[in-house]
């Protein structure tokens, strides 16, 4: 996920790759980020911490404990002085609530928890964020740089603020941040149906993507002017192949089957976020 942050950012020329500072405890990992890039890197998290205005945290949410830890440390032996107003930290970090977020950074920033999914590896996130307010240290820098970690998420797709984080962003887990796996299913099942009726399964693959993909730029092209239900309509003809298929979804609870699928994974993620 950093990796596909770092491309949008260089890609929509956001910042120069030399501003980019990344680390990392494999220095091979750093040395493929740098040749690929140019951007700096250091295996000292407090480095990047001192020299950074943004701080975007793509660790797993267990090793944040540490993470913390480690740049408390670097303050109590003097290694890093508190971080100056305007600072502000952006962490993709599933099931780390924005309370846990500033409980572990208020002595270095402010900060944003951003709720991306895994399309961010091909430029096409769908992402929400929330603020942590209220702000430590409040004023039009602080809000600069938050709008700037709203830029390089709409860097790699389409990015979205939200009021609160309860309920929205367990919403949005259960959307977007799942959403992914719900359309692999069904890109599957509608190669399995193309193979079923006598396509090859790499044609059956191929085109059930393309479709998918298809249908959704029309929706994203298209709305709100034009419902996704309008489009659906355009596609059935009367008494055509299309709308026979449709009312087989219809009679089989495909619509409410989906949307209880985003339901179940929405009330998992607040389940989660009270542990």
């Amino acid at each position: 996920m950093a990796e596909a942050l770092i491309g949008g950012i260089c890609a929509k020329k956001l910042i120069a790759p030399g501003q980019i500072i990344v680390s990392d405890v494999s220095q091979q990992r750093l040395d493929f980020l740098k040749q690929k890039f140019g951007v700096e890197t250091s295996t000292d998290n407090t480095v990047v911490v001192d020299k950074a205005d943004v701080t975007l945290i793509a660790v797993k949410p267990q090793q944040f404990g540490d993470l913390a830890k480690n740049l408390n440390e670097a303050i109590s032996s003097g290694k890093m002085a508190k971080c100056a107003p305007g600072k502000v930290f952006a962490s993709i970090m599933a099931g780390v609530s924005v309370p846990d977020l500033q409980k572990a950074l208020s002595p270095f920033g402010d900060v944003v928890r951003v709720m991306p999914n895994t399309p961010a590896m091909v430029n096409a996130a769908a992402s929400a964020y929330v603020v942590g307010r209220p702000l430590t240290n409040p004023g039009e820098q602080t809000e600069t740089h938050i709008r700037v970690v709203e830029e390089i998420f709409n860097s790699i797709g389409l990015c979205f603020a939200c009021d609160k984080e309860s309920p929205y962003l367990d919403a949005v887990t259960g959307l977007s941040g799942s959403g992914p796996a719900y359309v692999y299913m069904m890109i599957e099942s509608m190669a399995d149906g193309g193979v079923q009726s006598g396509l090859p399964r790499a044609m059956a693959m191929q085109l059930a993507a393309q479709t998918v993909m298809g249908a959704a730029k029309m929706v994203l092209e298209n709305y709100p002017n034009v419902h996704p239900g309008t489009l659906k309509n355009n596609v059935e003809s009367p008494g055509g192949t299309t709308i026979a298929g449709t009312n087989y979804l219809e009679q089989n609870g495909f619509r409410g089957t989906v949307a209880g699928a985003v339901k179940a994974a929405c009330a998992r993620s607040a389940e989660l976020g009270k542990k």
